[in-house]
């Protein structure tokens, strides 16, 4: 329940953040009676579209410590946490990024990067992967995640959301006035009416699905960039494997909705298209050479 909560707080805090800034800026009044002023338009979907993809990306540490009760490790207290900061602090080096923080939360077997900067991020893994990984399966974990800090997957994921943002608001606008338009006959004089609102509403609803599908598949093809950084970073890819192998029989704690494609892996979709990780024996087959 908390982790719902904070997502949709953050969501809704923006928005209202968003519409007094707007009507501060007059940036929201794209509806003239010449007509439908596009720049306007553009500038409104923009600061609409980058502005909460962008926000989430700078609190996307606090977000995540929050929502999953990850606790820093400041100070190691046992071998496994003295193990774990020295390996990430040996891959980190490796990929030439500086030391993330390390994190420790309780779950099922799962782990996670996520940050605004590629210099100041957290890695997170899970009680679950600890106590059913050896050491050489959870650093190719930990390989992953180093490598999708030093790919700037955060950075990446957050513009390509903000870009489908921009044009979902846009054209979902755009359609909008038009069956206004024809519903009014063409009547210039009369602001926008119930069929512009209830309009956007739902083109905005069937243009975010096809978005969330754009991101999701762009979230997959990153995971095989991680995988292959893992192997990279650990001059084999077969710890990867072995730890893709283990997951593979597990089944992985949720992350938060915001976060889930940081993760290590991911409870299947409703639907392929939008899960936001590929099927575990795409991502052995191509560790393997064979897709």
């Amino acid at each position: 329940m908390k982790r719902i909560f904070l997502f949709l707080a953050t969501n809704i805090a923006v928005m209202l953040v968003l519409s007094v800034v707007l009507s501060v800026l007059g940036v929201d009044r794209f509806i003239t009676q010449a007509g439908l002023n596009l720049p306007m338009l553009m500038v409104f979907s923009l600061i609409v579209g980058f502005a909460g993809s962008i926000f989430s990306l700078l609190i996307s540490k606090w977000m995540a410590k929050r929502s999953t009760g990850a606790r820093v490790i400041e100070s190691p207290s046992n071998s496994t946490e003295l193990w774990l900061i020295s390996t990430v602090e040996k891959l980190a080096m490796r990929a030439g990024i500086t030391m993330p923080e390390v994190a420790i939360y309780d779950g099922e077997a799962n782990a996670f990067a996520t940050g605004a900067f590629k210099n100041s991020a957290l890695v997170a893994v899970s009680t679950g992967l600890l106590e059913s990984m050896n050491k050489e399966e959870i650093e190719a974990v930990l390989a992953h995640e180093i490598a999708h800090v030093a790919n700037g997957d955060m950075v990446t994921m957050m513009l390509i959301q903000g870009v489908v943002n921009t044009f979902v608001v846009f054209l979902s606008r755009v359609i909008g006035y038009a069956v206004d338009r024809a519903l009014s006959r063409g009547d210039s004089n009369s602001g926008p009416g119930i069929g512009y609102m209830v309009t956007v509403i739902v083109a905005q609803i069937v243009l975010g699905i096809g978005a969330s599908i754009i991101v999701a598949w762009f979230s997959r093809h990153r995971e095989f960039r991680a995988d292959a950084g893992s192997a990279k970073l650990l001059g084999s890819s077969e710890p990867m494997v072995r730890a893709l192998q283990r997951l593979s029989g597990m089944t992985p704690n949720a992350l938060p909705q915001s976060m889930a494609s940081m993760g290590i892996s991911d409870k299947p979709g409703f639907m392929e298209l939008f899960s936001t990780h590929p099927p575990m024996e795409q991502r052995i087959a191509a560790l393997r050479g064979q897709r």
